[in-house]
């Protein structure tokens, strides 16, 4: 969280029951816990090729167009911290 804080002073932090949703002037991202051993990042990147960490979300109804899934937080590194940048700066 302290990482996608230093994007902008226009982010917003909003707290759901589920996850916590990161805005912009719309949102860009949620952070949620999946099960025991998961977390979830969900980007809002349409029409982004899934690759790498980097995978689609088919439902048609979902908030983002893409999801990381984190088992450890080793795994939060420049890939993912880079995805949500680009999520954060077409949020704009």
């Amino acid at each position: 969280m302290s990482e996608i804080l230093q994007y902008g002073a226009d982010i917003e932090i909003a707290p759901k029951n589920a996850y916590v949703s990161v805005r912009r002037k719309k949102q860009f991202a949620i952070l949620q816990p999946a099960t025991k051993n998961r977390f979830e990042i969900g980007i809002n990147l349409k029409g982004q090729e899934a690759k790498g960490k980097l995978e689609g979300v088919s439902a048609s109804n979902a908030m983002c167009s893409h999801i990381i899934k984190i088992a450890d937080v080793k795994e939060v590194d420049e890939e993912v911290l880079g995805w949500i940048r680009t999520a954060y700066e077409h949020a704009g």
